[in-house]
C-alpha cells in the first residue's frame, strides 16, 4: 500500500456516480457543503440533485470513450462510485451477469477511462463490509481479514474493491476504498432491509393492521448513510491512498433490537410489530462489526450520529417526501 503527501486543493471537481442514489445523494450533499464543484452521474436526473450538475450515463453500459469524454469535458479530478447493484426494487434477486456489469465490469471501463484523461485523477470507491464474508460471531473486522464474501452481490463487489485497488497499486489513479457496513438513514433503498422496514410500517398504519416483519438471529453493524457520506468527503480530500477502510458504526445490534428502535423512533409503540422468525439468505456473514480506527486514524473520521437517531430521521424524511423512489 503507498501513500501521496500532496497537498489536497482546497476545492475540487467530483464526479459522483450513482448520485441520484441512496447514499449517492447525500455524498452529492457533503461535498458541496464542503465547497466542492458536483456533477451528478446517473441514468436519469431525480428532483433532490437539482442543485447540482447533471451528466445522463448508464455506466453499465457506457464504453471507455464515453466515460473518459464526460469527465473530461467537466474537467473532473476526483470521482466517487457510488453505483451499486442494489439500488433497485428487485436488488436482492438480480442475476448474477446483472450483478457484474455493474460492479466489476463498470469499474473495469472506469478505471481505463481515468487512464484516458491528460491529469491523475483520484477515485474513491465505496464498497461493502460483505466483501469479508462469514467471520465468527464477536469478530472485530479489521482491514487484515482476509476477504472471503459468501454471496454473488459480496463476490463482484470485492472484485470491484480489488480493481480499484489494483489501479492504485500500478500509479494508474489514487484513492481509496471505503467498505461500508449496513446503511441507515434518511431515503433509503426499497431494497435494503430499513427500506422494507419503512414500507411495512406505511402499510401497517394505512391498513390498521400489524407489522409483520421476519426476523432473523443475525447481528449487524449500522452505519448513518450521512456518516458514511462524511467518511467519502474526508476520503476526497485525504492525502492517504491505496487503502480499504472499513466504515461502520463498531457496534453489532440484532435485527429484533433494530426493528424496535425504528418503531419507537417513529414514535409508535413495539406492541405493532408481529415477529416472525426463520433463516433468510443475506448478503454476507451472519454477523458484522467493523473495527474502524484505520478510518479514524487516516481521515480523522468517526460516527456521529446513533442508531435511534438514524432509525428515527429515516422516518422523518419517509414521512415528508411520499413513497420511496425505486427508479433510482
Amino acid at each position: 500500500m503507498t501513500t501521496s503527501h500532496r497537498p489536497a486543493p482546497t476545492r475540487r471537481r467530483v464526479a459522483v456516480l450513482g448520485g441520484t442514489g441512496w447514499v449517492g445523494r447525500h455524498v452529492c450533499t457533503a461535498l458541496a457543503a464542503r465547497g466542492d464543484d458536483v456533477l451528478v452521474v446517473a441514468r436519469r436526473p431525480a428532483p433532490h440533485i437539482r442543485p447540482y450538475a447533471f451528466a445522463s450515463l448508464d455506466l453499465g453500459h457506457a464504453g471507455r470513450e464515453r466515460i473518459a469524454g464526460l469527465l473530461a469535458t467537466h474537467r473532473i479530478d476526483t470521482v466517487v462510485n457510488a453505483t451499486d447493484a442494489l439500488n433497485a426494487t428487485d436488488g436482492w434477486a438480480r442475476p448474477d451477469e446483472d450483478l457484474d456489469a455493474v460492479n466489476v465490469a463498470a469499474v473495469h471501463r472506469l478505471l481505463a477511462a481515468l487512464g484516458d484523461l491528460p491529469w491523475r485523477t483520484r477515485v474513491v470507491h465505496i464498497g461493502t463490509l460483505h466483501e469479508y464474508g462469514d467471520v465468527p460471531p464477536g469478530t472485530l473486522i479489521d482491514e487484515k481479514v482476509t476477504p472471503r464474501p459468501g454471496s454473488a452481490y459480496a463476490r463482484t463487489k470485492l472484485a470491484g474493491s480489488q480493481a480499484v485497488l489494483g489501479a492504485v497499486r500500478a500509479g494508474a489513479a489514487d484513492g481509496l476504498v471505503l467498505r461500508a457496513a449496513n446503511v441507515c438513514g434518511p431515503h433509503p433503498s426499497p431494497a435494503s432491509f430499513p427500506g422494507k422496514l419503512v414500507t411495512m410500517l406505511r402499510r401497517a398504519l394505512a391498513d390498521q393492521e400489524p407489522m409483520t416483519v421476519v426476523l432473523t438471529g443475525a447481528r449487524r453493524d449500522f452505519v448513518d448513510v450521512r456518516d458514511l457520506a462524511d467518511a467519502v468527503v474526508r476520503a476526497v480530500h485525504s492525502p492517504a491512498t491505496g487503502h480499504a477502510l472499513n466504515i461502520g458504526s463498531g457496534h453489532a445490534v440484532d435485527m429484533r433490537t433494530l426493528v424496535r428502535l425504528f418503531v419507537t423512533a417513529a414514535g409508535h409503540s413495539t406492541d405493532l410489530i408481529e415477529e416472525r422468525t426463520r433463516d433468510v439468505a443475506g448478503l454476507g456473514g451472519a454477523w458484522t462489526r467493523a473495527d474502524i480506527r484505520l478510518a479514524g486514524r487516516l481521515l480523522g473520521w468517526s460516527p456521529r450520529i446513533g442508531l435511534a437517531e438514524s432509525l428515527g430521521a429515516m422516518w422523518t424524511a419517509a414521512t415528508t417526501d411520499g413513497p420511496l423512489r425505486t427508479d433510482v
